[in-house]
């Protein structure tokens, strides 16, 4: 990039981490955008939370120019250390955005979408309840090492996995696998939960499926659907439909709990680091959003 784009981004920088701090809206962003830093901001009223430091930094990655015209994809990479009644956090996070500028102005700056996976509802379905594949003894669910890979892994890739566009439901069945959660039903995709390094279950990677999985599975892997994000502890799952729609698109792992006893998620696709799980700073959140609350059982069959 040259000096000028240079400079101009050193002042969006200022812009970006300031709106998280207290909602100074940036120009440039668009509609959705604002509507997302609106809703944290009542969320935090609300909730007693106030972001007391932020810093971030931009990375540009792609800059393509046409005369006066230029798009510049970037990075933000940015830390909120947050106080929740008393309580403190350091929340971490990864965006993808895109400028448009013009001149010497940003006349638009947008964070991209997250890819969304195409496997449908049908391969949630199919023999969930399976006898084959049983573990051979009982096991237990070791939250603190699922944690631990959570915030080792967060913003990076394990490279003894496979590595999806769309990682989320991925990163957390290793996180999931990391805690000694036995795997069954291999080599049948849309069998049990597992991997094998070249293969693996449609609810290994799916948020679709894995949602389904959980809600049905009576071995190996298995979960309690519970009715309040508060019921739950380090090393459990939340599941998303952001549009009410009954596709489920979204998973994240919970690692802490805040101030309030809410959880704070880690997650991929976006990646984050103790975000605060109702993904109302998302702008896939909609006003229909459905969640699932799934604690791991800790004697696993």
């Amino acid at each position: 990039m040259d000096r000028e784009t240079q400079q101009l981004f050193e002042k969006h920088l200022i812009q970006l981490n300031q709106c998280h701090l207290d909602g100074t809206k940036v120009k440039a962003m668009t509609d959705d955008e604002r509507k997302c830093f609106e809703r944290e901001q009542k969320r935090m009223k609300q909730s007693n939370t106030r972001v007391l430091k932020m810093s971030g930094e931009i990375v540009p990655y792609r800059y393509t120019s046409c005369g006066s015209d230029r798009t510049v994809h970037y990075m933000y990479d940015y830390a909120r250390f947050v106080l929740t009644n008393e309580s403190f956090y350091l929340e971490e996070s990864r965006e993808h955005r895109r400028s448009l500028l013009k001149g010497k102005k940003i006349i638009q700056d947008r964070r991209l979408p997250t890819p969304k996976s195409d496997e449908r509802k049908k391969e949630a379905f199919e023999s969930l309840n399976d006898s084959r594949d049983s573990p051979d003894r009982a096991s237990i669910y070791n939250r603190l090492e699922a944690v631990k890979y959570a915030e080792r892994w967060w913003d990076a890739y394990n490279p003894q996995y496979h590595h999806f566009a769309d990682n989320c439901t991925n990163f957390i069945s290793q996180c999931l696998k990391a805690g000694e959660a036995p795997m069954h039903g291999a080599p049948q995709r849309g069998r049990g939960w597992w991997y094998t390094g070249d293969n693996w279950s449609y609810s290994w990677a799916v948020a679709h499926s894995m949602r389904w999985y959980l809600s049905g599975a009576t071995k190996g892997l298995m979960a309690k659907e519970v009715e309040r994000a508060s019921d739950l502890q380090p090393g459990d799952i939340i599941c998303y439909d952001f549009d009410g729609d009954g596709h489920w698109e979204h998973t994240t792992i919970v690692v802490m709990k805040d101030g309030n006893h809410e959880p704070l998620v880690n997650a991929q696709t976006e990646n984050s680091r103790n975000r605060y799980w109702s993904y109302e700073d998302s702008t896939a959140w909609t006003p229909n959003i459905t969640y699932k609350f799934f604690q791991i059982n800790d004697q696993l069959t």
